[in-house]
């Protein structure tokens, strides 16, 4: 006889956090914000020339699929009923660009992941038809000109891919970040899918102005993109549309969030003035400035940070971006090969306790915030022959804590009154050496939620509050109280210091390697297409020959 299922759990609310490199499926207790269930899945890029980016968006719907299945196999064994998951909030890595197609629901290219760097010479281009005096896009959009961005991405797609140019003209084509594509292939696809996304995933297109919360004619004239490929905008926590297939069909999706907004609701940042630092792939530092828009003059974005209802204000935020932070952890992995699995970096970490001098710049994809330098790439110095694989792996480390001092500087900068702690989420979280390197390089307190991944969270919060689903309350009163974990800084401020600042002379030796010539024309020689870490393996393997050759032990 089938146990019985279990009805006592209250209302559940699943979540779909779309990483870059994986993806999750977690539900949850909306009355205790309690984790239920969840499966992840891994995912792979590709990377068809140097500085190209690209990930298959039918693998990534696959994977959703596969995580909302399995995720509910599990809730079954549990012996929790599937009818009380009442609705499903959608959280994705943001700026990556797919173009489809409305008929057939078949993607036209990859999708181009926002770390990809392709479209710079188009971004140069651009630039020149900016006035000096009149910078239109920042002030619309809050956004610089960057590679980063989707519209840049779109232009480029526009330009090079006969599919899609050959879609545009025959009306056939739908673009959209990751969210889009996924909500429309989940509610329906060619069938009746809804094409939409949400006003903080709008506002990272440097397409929608965020003044006004709508798609701008003068930004879209300016990138020469076609309105009618744009998906609806709506807030980030309504009724999109039902679930069309699997254990779930007929679940209204009713969040939508890009995964540094979501962070910051799981995190509970509604305030004015709170902030969260979030440990992905890369690095992000968001701030919330309430209802008004506040421009940064030390190089950090103004964004959209939620909008949790049609009738409800929006917020918004000052974001510092890192590009890279767990990904060089997975370059030392997949890469270099000197781990075998990400956590291992906190071992050798550990055992050495130190840099000894060497300093690691991820700048693999050019410096974001502050720098917003395209032509840095990554570098490791100060090495001597005492240095191994676990100092590469401690300088990695703090490598992603100097990075987050950088913005987080800027941020105390640009809003006048210092943080006095950090709250922390993301997956790199886990890793103590970590966050006890980052109370130590930014002297205050670092401040990590028990349970990291805050993006599903805020995911599942906004699709539980949605009007017309109504189990989850956001009132102050009503939120659960997160269990925090606190490190506090070990180091006196003034090694703290003199670490930082030979961190920024490192900074700067990143900076100009790469020439203007258009990455998309040129030819990759045999030394251009080599990986980084076969120079450094080939420095240490030259070292050690010459030692052994003049006798040195």
């Amino acid at each position: 006889m089938a146990a019985p299922k279990t009805t006592g759990v209250g209302p559940l609310v699943g979540a779909v956090v779309q990483g870059t490199n994986s993806t999750h499926f977690m539900v949850f207790n909306s009355k205790t914000a309690e984790l239920l269930s969840h499966h992840q899945v891994e995912l792979t890029q590709v990377f068809p020339k140097e500085g190209w980016v690209e990930q298959d968006p039918k693998l990534i719907l696959q994977s959703v699929y596969e995580c909302i299945e399995r995720t509910c196999e599990k809730l079954e064994e549990l012996h929790v009923d599937l009818s009380n998951i009442k609705a499903v909030g959608v959280s994705n890595q943001r700026e990556t660009t797919v173009v489809w197609d409305r008929l057939t629901g078949e993607p036209l290219y990859n999708a181009v992941v926002w770390l990809d760097l392709r479209t710079q010479s188009t971004v140069e281009l651009l630039s020149k038809k900016i006035p000096g005096n009149n910078n239109f896009v920042k002030s619309k959009t809050g956004l610089p000109l960057s590679t980063y961005f989707s519209a840049v991405k779109l232009r480029w797609l526009l330009d090079n891919v006969s599919q899609v140019q050959k879609a545009v003209r025959e009306g056939r084509a739908l673009f959209g970040t990751i969210d889009s594509w996924l909500i429309w292939s989940m509610t329906g696809g060619a069938h009746g899918g809804i094409h939409c996304t949400d006003v903080t995933n709008a506002s990272r297109t440097m397409l929608f102005n965020i003044h006004s919360l709508q798609w701008d004619k003068e930004l879209c004239d300016f990138f020469e993109i076609p309105m009618g490929i744009l998906p609806d905008v709506w807030s980030s926590s309504e009724i999109y549309g039902l679930m069309k297939t699997g254990a779930l069909e007929g679940v209204p999706i009713s969040g939508c969030l890009g995964d540094q907004s979501a962070a910051l609701v799981g995190q509970m940042c509604f305030q004015e003035g709170q902030a969260k630092n979030t440990y992905g792939t890369g690095c992000f530092l968001l701030c919330n400035t309430g209802h008004k828009c506040v421009f940064s003059e030390h190089g950090l974005l103004t964004t959209v940070a939620y909008k949790l209802g049609k009738d409800q204000p929006v917020c918004y935020a000052l974001e510092g971006s890192v590009a890279i932070a767990g990904a060089v952890i997975r370059w030392l992995r997949d890469n270099l090969g000197i781990i075998k699995t990400s956590e291992e970096s906190e071992k050798l970490a550990k055992e050495v306790g130190t840099s000894y001098g060497c300093y690691f710049i991820p700048a693999f994809s050019g410096l974001y915030a502050p720098y917003w330098e395209p032509t840095a790439r990554g570098i490791i110095c100060g090495l001597t022959q005492f240095t191994n694989k676990s100092h590469i792996a401690f300088a990695a480390l703090e490598a992603i804590c100097f990075q987050t001092r950088e913005i987080l500087d800027a941020m105390n900068r640009d809003c006048g009154i210092p943080l006095n702690h950090l709250q922390v989420d993301g997956g790199m979280t886990t890793n103590k050496v970590l966050m006890q390197l980052q109370a130590d390089i930014l002297h205050i307190p670092v401040i990590r939620a028990s349970m990291p991944e805050t993006t599903a969270l805020g995911a599942a919060m906004a699709a539980g509050a949605a009007h017309g689903v109504d189990v989850w309350s956001l009132k102050p009163e009503d939120l659960s109280t997160v269990m925090m974990e606190r490190f506090e800084p070990q180091i006196k401020a003034t090694e703290s210091e003199i670490r930082y600042s030979t961190w920024k002379k490192a900074v700067m030796k990143s900076m100009g390697w790469v020439t203007t010539q258009p990455p998309e024309s040129s030819e990759p020689t045999l030394f251009s297409s080599l990986p980084l870490g076969f120079f450094i393996v080939s420095s240490m393997i030259l070292l050690i020959g010459a030692r052994y050759i003049s006798g040195i032990p």
